[in-house]
């Protein structure tokens, strides 16, 4: 179940700070609409829960997203519904449904673009150098965009040769107390650990050696009382062991280290306080391609049009000091715009670790929707699948607006997709809405995307 302090993020957080169907509600303090909203979108995810299989449960979201039109119920459950597409591994509707606008506001940072001095260079291999003189180092990600996730996983490596030991993971759930030893997340470890590239984040440190921690707050613990719980449990672990060295990964500006929080204090503004520690701030979710370029921060168009940058990327002045678009946050990422093939973005690649592997609908059998999973071959049939694609021929299951990742028309209308998966050997398996397992294959995936079918 999504954890009240969550679903508090939700609505307080998230309502009326740009996303373009809640101008309309865009006013201070929360409305009746938006509690009553809330409220409706809880018990609809406590149906969905009750569904045996993520695509059951899928299809309860999407029935309830089409019966409801009122402005206040897609701006909140709008959000929750994308969550569950991330889940699907359907990524480009995660932004349709939800979405934030990234207005320029009064303290931006002027654009990097024609300043004096600036340059642009590799985000990875940079930060993972700046990483070196930190205790700490703090990533943030927008929840239902996993493309703010990819640079994390793909930095994990570098960050542990630089002695980093220790990962953190929001909404990661304590009480998964096997996971260490398991090597891997299951649908009980934690909330948003059910989307593969985020699980993909929390095994690849496990595989790397790092000891993996919850630091969320408890449900009764919302608000500024989360913020501040959250970074106690971040501190504890710098008092239990002072050699630790922190990754965190945090949604949007609890890693605000100064500055207005939604009239509180952040949770990394409070880490600050309690452990004296200055940790470096990453944040990767402003400078980003949403699902129109009016959602854009006004300044991206013109970087991408500059840079045509194909990996994400920072700016640093002639003395190496990183660009920052807003104050309270060391350094900015920019990532590429998104690109489509067959129907799926190619920064699923995350930083070239994974390769495409071709997937043909006919392991469906004919039954639809359909979801096709790709789990490790040393892992259990609990884990969160490497990579995950729905399947539907479109518009045979459209409800309403929202339809199942589709992927490219085939032969006689049957679709087909790709995951992108490391090399090596996986279970592939193909299940239908009501979690029955239709096909079981074992893969082999290839170093080379031509090596793979």
């Amino acid at each position: 179940m999504l954890p009240r302090t969550i679903l508090f993020t939700a609505l307080v957080g998230l309502c009326g700070l740009g996303a373009t169907s809640a101008q309309e509600l865009s006013v201070p303090g929360v409305q009746p609409q938006q509690l009553e909203a809330v409220g409706k979108s809880e018990r609809i995810l406590a149906q969905a829960e009750k569904r045996k299989g993520l695509l059951a449960q899928y299809q309860v979201m999407r029935y309830a997203y089409a019966a409801d039109t009122s402005t206040a119920f897609h701006v909140i459950f709008g959000q929750y519904l994308s969550w569950y597409q991330t889940f699907i591994g359907d990524y480009p509707d995660a932004l349709q449904s939800f979405s934030i606008r990234e207005k320029e506001l009064p303290d931006d940072a002027p654009a990097p673009i024609g300043a004096p001095g600036y340059h642009v260079v590799p985000a990875a291999s940079y930060l993972s150098a700046l990483a070196r003189n930190y205790k700490a180092v703090f990533f943030n990600e927008a929840h239902n965009v996993p493309l703010t996730r990819s640079l994390t996983v793909g930095m994990l490596s570098a960050l542990r040769e630089e002695g980093f030991n220790t990962f953190a993971a929001e909404t990661l759930y304590a009480t998964d107390k096997d996971l260490q030893e398991r090597g891997y997340p299951i649908a009980d470890s934690g909330f948003y650990t059910r989307e593969p590239v985020y699980a993909e984040m929390v095994r690849t440190a496990l595989k790397l050696g790092y000891k993996v921690v919850a630091y969320e707050a408890d449900d009764q613990h919302i608000g500024a009382a989360r913020e501040l719980q959250q970074a106690q449990h971040l501190a504890q672990l710098f008092k239990d062991n002072p050699n630790t060295r922190l990754v965190v990964n945090g949604g949007y500006a609890h890693i605000l280290e100064q500055g207005h929080y939604l009239g509180s204090i952040s949770m990394a503004e409070h880490f600050r306080k309690l452990t004296d520690i200055d940790p470096l701030t990453i944040e990767q979710t402003m400078m980003i391609s949403h699902n129109n370029s009016f959602t854009d921060h006004p300044y991206y168009s013109a970087v991408i049009a500059a840079l045509h940058a194909v990996q994400p990327v920072v700016f640093i002045d002639k003395d190496g000091k990183p660009w920052s678009l807003r104050p309270g946050y060391d350094v900015s990422v920019i990532f590429p715009m998104t690109q489509l093939r067959r129907g799926r973005p190619t920064w699923l690649t995350l930083g070239g670790l994974r390769t495409p592997y071709f997937v043909d609908g006919t392991i469906c059998q004919n039954h639809w929707p359909c979801l096709v999973e790709a789990r490790y071959a040393d892992e259990g049939a609990d884990a969160i699948p490497a990579d995950r694609t729905a399947l539907d021929p479109v518009p045979l299951m459209k409800i309403g607006d929202v339809t199942v990742t589709s992927g490219t028309a085939g032969t006689a209308g049957i679709p087909s997709s790709q995951l992108y998966l490391r090399p090596g050997r996986y279970r592939l398996t193909a299940v239908d809405a009501d979690g029955h397992v239709l096909t079981r294959q074992n893969i082999a995936v290839g170093a080379n995307a031509a090596e793979n079918p």
